[in-house]
């Protein structure tokens, strides 16, 4: 059965050491931070992830974060997107993903908590000058909703406004449900809109924009398949029975009870709007820290959407 999973952390460890992937681990107190490197063809061919950078981010019981520990997080965050990202020139965020969704509107809910200041260079107060950088964000929506492809709509805004990088985030799905909002992806390699809730659109990334394009993705769902998967497989190794002989036989009832049908279900968590609300807002609070390095904390608290509008 194949593992779904857009996280790299997870996808490597079905891989052995010499296969082209390379990986080391930082600890900061309860946070995590895993970088894998997909550094060859074959590599990326099997584990379905693009040749380039993964950088992760854990944090178990985001709901009980303590303050020093937010702090932490996000400061991490902004170092990480800080160092993937040209130094100067303007920068577009695309918040990716169906608003009317929860579990798939991570990316609208990360533009709530914005600092965006293309249109400020003019009117910005004297303090300010020199400090802001050109930065533009936009929720294409999906493409049942538009009619029109996320990638053809961000082409066309790349194409005018020229940035230097495009910055994507969109919810992804994981394979453990321990990863749902406490794990935040970043890479380098760009995203396909969609993947999170299993429908892969067009790519956005260097290729297909012309300019980097780092990707912020945070699990959001899992695969009911994999859950089933996962409990058959505890359940034989607790009456001690060889799974790998039951194989076949384990994946077509998988798919009987989990797929015919209806398709492919997700499941996630019944706080999700508040998980979901949380962890945008540390997004948010990482890529104003990257992007606006020389403002102080509190000056990016008030000059951030949700306190403009």
């Amino acid at each position: 059965m194949q593992i779904r999973t857009d996280l790299a952390m997870e996808s490597r460890e079905f891989l052995n050491k010499k296969s082209g992937v390379s990986s080391y681990i930082f600890q900061h107190g309860k946070i995590e931070e895993i970088h894998v490197h997909v550094e060859t063809k074959e590599a990326a061919k099997i584990l379905m992830k693009d040749c380039g950078k993964y950088i992760t981010l854990t944090y178990p019981n985001l709901l009980y974060q303590e303050t020093g520990e937010r702090k932490e997080l996000v400061r991490i965050l902004a170092e990480t997107i800080r160092h993937m990202i040209p130094a100067e020139g303007d920068i577009l965020i695309i918040g990716l993903g169906n608003r009317h969704i929860t579990a798939d509107a991570l990316g609208s809910r990360v533009l709530d908590h914005l600092m965006v200041t293309r249109h400020m260079s003019e009117i910005a107060m004297p303090g300010l000058k020199g400090k802001l950088r050109s930065v533009c964000a936009v929720a294409p929506g999906v493409l049942g909703i538009t009619g029109i492809e996320t990638a053809e709509m961000v082409h066309g805004i790349v194409e005018k406004i020229h940035p230097s990088a495009v910055i994507a985030i969109d919810a992804l799905a994981a394979r453990e449900c321990s990863r749902i909002c406490s794990t935040i992806q970043i890479t380098d390699t760009g995203i396909r809109p969609g993947s999170g809730v299993g429908n892969h659109r067009q790519g956005l990334n260097r290729e297909t924009l012309g300019v980097p394009v780092i990707a912020i993705g945070v699990p959001m769902v899992v695969y009911a398949s994999v859950i089933a998967r996962d409990a058959l497989a505890m359940m034989m190794k607790d009456i001690g029975m060889n799974e790998d002989e039951h194989q076949s036989a384990i994946d077509v009832l998988i798919r009987r009870v989990a797929d015919d049908g209806m398709g492919d279900l997700v499941v996630t968590p019944r706080e999700v709007d508040d998980l979901v609300g949380r962890v945008g807002r540390i997004i948010a609070d990482g890529i104003n820290k990257a992007l606006h390095e020389r403002l102080t904390d509190e000056e990016i608290a008030i000059l951030s959407n949700d306190h403009l509008v």
